[in-house]
């Protein structure tokens, strides 16, 4: 081992030396495997913060929780889409319906949207997320409030004129005001402002509370008509703890074919969704990305890896003199390639570090430019040094293995 250590660091030494003394010529080798880590890694990074922020987004949707709504999520609707269009919409019976009837539910929520200008004066922000809702949504969906507070059951029973916006709608009407006893004009209609949530960021799905007003249902009824298309309504059910999905989906069938009155051997006139259809079809996307990137980092790798052969040739070479000095001392023909062997993987493995240097920078940029969370994870670090690794085994093995064949004597005689 002690002797490996030793070997290992002359070989660095000697490698920084070519180096320093090629300069241009160990940079335009070594380009090849900083691009094509930093192509491999930058893919791989995206593709893994994408998954967090996407599966965050996932869970802010309701754990356990399934959506009854006229569409399936199933990337196959489109194919069928004249069935699918001919489907009712969800409504307030179904609501009313599945609460009375179901046992595995812990909560059954009714939620329709618009898209919809808020007034404050002369003040207007344009293109807000205007949500009605029934009383129990705050416990499917996940969300804080920093200022004010949730509808109470009076409020919500009544259809109250009240209503909790989203820091980005907070900040367009009041500025630094607190916007909570203020009235507001959303739908024509004069509602008080009783809380603001807490910032939450971009959402993939469009579900981000930051530009959104929630409303009652009960008084979103006077002025929208609810199970309108435009509405897009569909009643949320969460099970109660220790109930599957699985479970629960397969009562809430039988829930919603009573309620539409269908025969035994009628199809469904609705859609049951839940999560983890979003998450296999996501799963397949990622493994395509990484797929994609993994082919494209590839090529510049195995320029790159050309590369590192080529300066291995090119240090045999210089060093055959060397060499047969060596061997005739007494070195041995694996000590001599593991030499060459140890010197391949420095090369590469700099190369390999200056393109994750390059990524951990351009995270920095991304993340600040495009106000979106990149992670660069210790698992990509380790994959992009596992493969610079790879690479300099691979280029470096015929070099070493012709550099320990050389006949002493003659590897002496070629200076």
């Amino acid at each position: 081992m002690i002797i490996f250590l030793k070997l290992f660091n002359e070989s660095i030494k000697m490698a920084w030396n070519a180096l320093v003394g090629n300069k241009l010529r160990t940079i335009l080798s070594l380009l090849g495997i900083t691009i094509g880590i930093m192509a491999i890694i930058t893919v791989f990074t995206l593709v893994d913060s994408m998954e967090k922020n996407i599966r965050d987004n996932i869970q802010s949707l309701g754990d356990n929780t399934v959506y009854i709504q006229k569409w399936p999520w199933d990337s196959g609707a489109f194919q069928e889409w004249w069935k699918y269009w001919q489907r009712p919409e969800a409504d307030l019976h179904d609501f009313k319906e599945v609460q009375r009837r179901s046992r595995t539910a812990e909560a059954v929520v009714f939620m329709a949207s618009k898209t919809k200008n808020v007034d404050y004066g002369s003040n207007v922000v344009e293109n807000v997320s205007v949500v009605a809702v029934t009383h129990d949504y705050n416990r499917i969906k996940s969300f804080d409030i920093v200022t004010g507070r949730y509808f109470t059951l009076a409020e919500s029973n009544i259809g109250k004129n009240v209503c909790i916006i989203g820091m980005a709608v907070a900040q367009g009407l009041f500025g630094n005001e607190n916007p909570v006893g203020k009235t507001v004009k959303v739908l024509k209609r004069k509602m008080t402002v009783i809380g603001v949530f807490g910032v939450e960021g971009e959402s993939v799905f469009g579900n981000s509370v930051d530009n959104q007003l929630l409303m009652p249902i009960n008084f979103a009824r006077q002025v929208i008509k609810l199970d309108h298309p435009g509405s897009k309504p569909m009643v949320m059910v969460k099970a109660r703890p220790g109930i599957e999905t699985a479970a629960m989906m397969d009562e809430l069938r039988g829930i919603m074919r009573s309620i539409r009155s269908l025969k035994p051997k009628a199809d469904d006139n609705f859609a049951l969704n839940e999560i983890s259809l979003l998450s296999k079809s996501l799963e397949k996307l990622f493994q395509i990305l990484n797929i994609a990137g993994t082919i494209i980092g590839g090529f510049s790798i195995l320029v790159g890896g050309f590369g590192i052969a080529n300066i291995m040739f090119v240090s045999v070479k210089e060093r055959t003199h060397l060499i047969g000095i060596e061997k005739s001392l007494g070195a041995k023909n694996w000590f001599i390639m593991m030499e060459f062997l140890s010197e391949a993987v420095f090369l590469s493995l700099m190369g390999g570090i200056a393109g994750l240097i390059i990524v951990y920078i351009l995270t920095f940029v991304a993340s600040y430019a495009f106000d979106v969370e990149i992670y660069l994870t210790l698992s990509n670090i380790m994959t992009g040094i596992a493969i610079s690794v790879t690479i300099g085994l691979i280029a470096g093995v015929i070099p070493a293995y012709l550099a320990s064949r050389l006949s002493p004597v003659e590897a002496i005689r070629s200076k």
